[in-house]
């Protein structure tokens, strides 16, 4: 018997708004018991865990994993790796691959490979052949192959009656449209913020415009269609505020809130100089704090990572020139723990929502509780633990991270994937 009694924990399940102490059962592979002393169980290993927190594992609605094409930078063996060291038990990953994934046997592939890794992997369809903008794939046979949504992420699709019948085909076959909201045209040259340090480092940048442009244009289509709309990375003021306006008025929209976007702004570029650029970039103090009030209030319901490895040859061409992204899976919850909940008071039951229950609901993924029948898939954090980053020690096989050389307020202690353990830093 495959068996694990975690005692003395907080359980924090925000799917059955619990925050309790108490004890939690697995045996093969699944939630056997929780309550108050469980008794001991023959074969099965006792995890003290003297009042961390044990959750119902994270899920991640955005991770890029390179593979396809350029395993280089990242694999679905060592993405799924970091983000079991994060506390991830589950991600979506995005279709701008090499090849991309626009087809069923790409879907089917990821999810065959995926099924002894440390982490669930739900693969995106793209929503274009081969990202180009042109023509639409096969909504229905990406689904039946077990596509969760539909994205071109790193790219908008500019064709706007294209991108409407996308919409209008996706109502029928239930799929969310993910989308990278970014105007072509206004991007500028993608190097980071438009504003006063862009000039002062002499590059063009992109301006907030070329985000909210899009994001409009995106949920009057939703709302013309009623199409799910998943907005992906939300990085302005005005943004927040456009989707506020459509959910008033019944637009089916969800939408994401990034650890950087809101615990960073433009400035980082002046210290981390390439490993904090990405699209979109990083903004003004004032768009970052209105992220983070509203992932708080629940606007922006998931917070999700945009986790986008890339080698130290290709960051170190500088701000100009280097490829827009950083990693995130292994610091998210750090971060959020750090700053969310130390420094802003934001209770760890609705953190948990945000990065583990929501994605799942919004996304129409398998449901992960702590409750009896439930499959095993957890993560035991200490929400007061310090640790020093150092991304060289990063499951990840990148280390373009913003956060390198900080001290953070908030560790994951151990990751159980179907009852198997994947993590254990205790």
């Amino acid at each position: 018997m495959n068996a694990l009694l975690f005692k003395n924990a907080r359980l924090i399940d925000p799917t059955q708004k619990m925050d309790a102490k108490g004890d939690l059962l697995v045996e093969n592979g699944v939630v056997s018991a929780v309550g108050p002393n469980l008794p001991a169980v023959d074969g099965a290993e006792t995890v003290d865990c003297n009042g961390a927190v044990l959750a119902p594992g994270l899920c991640d609605l955005h991770v890029h994993f390179r593979d396809p094409g350029q395993t280089h930078k990242e694999t679905l063996e060592t993405g799924c790796a970091a983000a079991a060291a994060g506390g991830f038990t589950a991600v979506v990953t995005m279709a701008n691959t090499s090849p991309a994934v626009d087809s069923p046997e790409a879907i089917r592939s990821c999810i065959k490979r995926n099924a002894t890794m440390d982490c669930r992997i739900y693969p995106a369809g793209a929503v274009t052949k081969g990202l180009a903008g042109k023509e639409l794939t096969d909504f229905a046979a990406l689904k039946a192959a077990g596509a969760v949504c539909l994205t071109d992420d790193g790219l908008t699709v500019a064709n706007g009656a294209l991108f409407y019948e996308a919409m209008e085909k996706s109502v029928p076959v239930g799929l969310p449209v993910s989308v990278h909201c970014e105007a072509p045209g206004f991007e500028g040259d993608r190097s980071m913020n438009r504003g006063d340090i862009s000039k002062k480092l002499g590059l063009v940048g992109t301006p907030a415009l070329a985000e909210e442009l899009i994001l409009m244009r995106d949920l009057f289509f939703a709302e013309k269609t009623g199409a799910h709309v998943h907005a992906q990375h939300v990085s302005t003021r005005r943004g927040t505020e456009i989707i506020a306006a459509a959910k008033a008025r019944g637009v089916r929209v969800t939408a994401e809130g990034m650890p950087h976007h809101m615990f960073l702004d433009e400035s980082a570029v002046l210290e981390c100089g390439a490993n904090a650029k990405m699209s979109p970039p990083l903004r003004t103090p004032d768009d970052a704090e209105a992220i983070r009030e509203a992932v708080k209030s629940g606007l922006l319901d998931v917070i999700a990572t945009d986790h986008a490895p890339h080698t130290p040859e290709e960051k170190a061409k500088g701000m100009a020139g280097a490829p827009n992204g950083i990693i995130g899976l292994e610091t998210a919850l750090a971060t959020c723990l750090d700053w969310l909940y130390h420094r802003e008071s934001f209770p760890l039951i609705d953190l948990i929502d945000r990065m583990s229950a929501a994605p799942r609901r919004i996304f129409n993924l398998p449901k992960v509780a702590l409750t009896p029948g439930s499959a095993a898939d957890l993560v035991l954090f200490d929400p007061e633990r310090e640790w020093l980053v150092d991304a060289s020690k990063f499951r990840s096989k990148a280390r373009n991270c913003p956060w390198n050389g900080r001290t953070l307020r908030g560790q994951v202690l151990m990751t159980v994937l179907g009852g198997r353990v994947v993590c254990d830093k205790r």
